[in-house]
Protein backbone atom coordinates (compact mmCIF):
# COMPACT_ATOMS: atom_id res chain seq x y z
CA UNK A 1 0.00 0.00 0.00
CA UNK A 2 1.22 3.48 -0.74
CA UNK A 3 1.26 6.43 1.63
CA UNK A 4 -2.02 8.35 1.45
CA UNK A 5 -2.14 10.29 4.76
CA UNK A 6 -0.64 13.78 4.83
CA UNK A 7 1.06 15.59 7.69
CA UNK A 8 -1.96 17.53 8.99
CA UNK A 9 -4.16 14.44 8.74
CA UNK A 10 -1.49 12.39 10.51
CA UNK A 11 -1.18 14.82 13.43
CA UNK A 12 -4.97 15.09 13.73
CA UNK A 13 -5.33 11.29 13.81
CA UNK A 14 -2.61 10.94 16.45
CA UNK A 15 -4.21 13.56 18.70
CA UNK A 16 -7.68 12.06 18.22
CA UNK A 17 -6.34 8.59 19.00
CA UNK A 18 -4.68 9.76 22.20
CA UNK A 19 -7.79 11.66 23.30
CA UNK A 20 -10.02 8.63 22.70
CA UNK A 21 -7.68 6.36 24.67
CA UNK A 22 -7.58 8.90 27.49
CA UNK A 23 -11.36 9.15 27.56
CA UNK A 24 -11.76 5.39 27.51
CA UNK A 25 -9.34 4.51 30.29
CA UNK A 26 -8.30 7.54 32.35
CA UNK A 27 -11.08 10.14 32.29
CA UNK A 28 -13.42 8.55 34.81
CA UNK A 29 -16.45 9.96 33.00
CA UNK A 30 -19.65 8.01 33.68
CA UNK A 31 -20.35 7.74 29.95
CA UNK A 32 -17.29 5.50 29.56
CA UNK A 33 -18.26 3.11 32.37
CA UNK A 34 -20.10 0.84 29.94
CA UNK A 35 -18.04 -1.72 28.07
CA UNK A 36 -19.35 -0.91 24.59
CA UNK A 37 -18.45 2.79 24.63
CA UNK A 38 -15.22 2.25 26.55
CA UNK A 39 -13.79 -0.44 24.29
CA UNK A 40 -15.30 1.10 21.15
CA UNK A 41 -13.46 4.36 21.88
CA UNK A 42 -10.29 2.41 22.65
CA UNK A 43 -10.52 0.48 19.38
CA UNK A 44 -11.07 3.61 17.32
CA UNK A 45 -8.21 5.32 19.19
CA UNK A 46 -5.84 2.46 18.40
CA UNK A 47 -6.85 2.46 14.74
CA UNK A 48 -6.25 6.23 14.57
CA UNK A 49 -2.78 5.83 16.10
CA UNK A 50 -1.87 2.98 13.74
CA UNK A 51 -2.96 4.93 10.65
CA UNK A 52 -1.00 7.96 11.91
CA UNK A 53 2.12 5.84 12.46
CA UNK A 54 1.97 3.99 9.14
CA UNK A 55 0.61 6.91 7.08
CA UNK A 56 -1.72 4.47 5.32
CA UNK A 57 -5.50 4.57 5.65
CA UNK A 58 -7.28 1.57 4.10
CA UNK A 59 -10.52 3.54 3.64
CA UNK A 60 -8.64 6.24 1.76
CA UNK A 61 -7.22 3.53 -0.50
CA UNK A 62 -10.67 2.09 -1.21
CA UNK A 63 -12.19 5.45 -2.07
CA UNK A 64 -9.11 6.88 -3.80
CA UNK A 65 -8.49 9.76 -1.35
CA UNK A 66 -5.04 11.19 -0.68
CA UNK A 67 -4.14 13.95 1.75
CA UNK A 68 -0.40 13.85 1.10
CA UNK A 69 1.46 15.73 -1.61
CA UNK A 70 3.29 12.80 -3.19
Amino acid sequence: MSINVGTFDRVFRAILGLVLLYLAFLSGLPAFDGAILKYGAALVGIVMLVTAATRVCPLYSIFGFKTCRT
